[in-house]
């Protein structure tokens, strides 16, 4: 499938002052933008750029930012599973996967997550798509924000509910491994319903779950 892309930006004021939230931001852009030292979550701030760089130059990769001037404070992507997960088994090319959202401490409590994801979805090209998230307790961040494991769920929870990614089932061990775990999902308005049976292979493996 063609991956069109179509870029949105808005104002968010905060406390900090004014952010631009935007995106999908090109990787040309992106490689100019300074990154927050705050922004270590997943690798060290120089190397999560690289990362990002190279994941808004994929046909179907979308990185959503939130800047403070030349400074990203925090970010969202969007690219195909990882070939390795079970969600990329039935190689469908209308699935995404939201792979990581981060904001760097300073701003976070902002609201800055629900604006990303709020932005991401402003392209219509997003009803073409399926969007998965998986997220494991042992990513959240429960030492910084001394909040417990369902606290923490509760906040990630409201925060993909601003995208539209709502809790799915599934069969996944990793998933089905701790209570906590969860899968949500956005589906299109124009996702066809083979893929929709395509995607309900790929949550339950175990048909009597079905």
């Amino acid at each position: 499938m063609e991956h069109k892309k179509t870029y949105y930006n808005k104002e968010w004021e905060t406390k900090k002052g004014t952010l631009i939230i935007e995106g999908p931001v090109p990787s040309e852009t992106l490689s100019k933008y300074h990154f927050h030292e705050g922004l270590v979550a997943f690798r060290p701030a120089n190397e999560q750029k690289k990362a990002l760089v190279s994941i808004a130059a994929l046909p179907e990769g979308r990185i959503i930012i939130a800047r403070d001037g030349d400074t990203v404070i925090g970010y969202a992507t969007f690219l195909y599973p990882d070939p390795l997960e079970r969600w990329s088994e039935e190689k469908m090319d209308n699935l995404l996967e939201l792979g990581a959202i981060e904001v760097a401490a300073p701003y976070r409590g902002m609201a800055v997550g629900k604006q990303l994801l709020i932005v991401a979805m402003m392209d219509d090209s997003m009803e073409d798509y399926i969007i998965i998230t998986t997220e494991y307790y042992w990513h959240w961040d429960l030492k910084g924000t001394g909040l417990n494991v369902w606290e923490y769920r509760k906040i990630m929870e409201k925060m993909m509910n601003a995208g539209g990614l709502v809790w799915f089932a599934t069969d996944d061990p990793e998933i089905c491994s701790h209570p906590a775990n969860c899968l949500m999902v956005r589906i299109g308005k124009r996702v066809d319903q083979a893929s929709i049976e395509k995607f309900d292979r790929l949550r339950f493996r175990n048909r009597f779950m079905y």
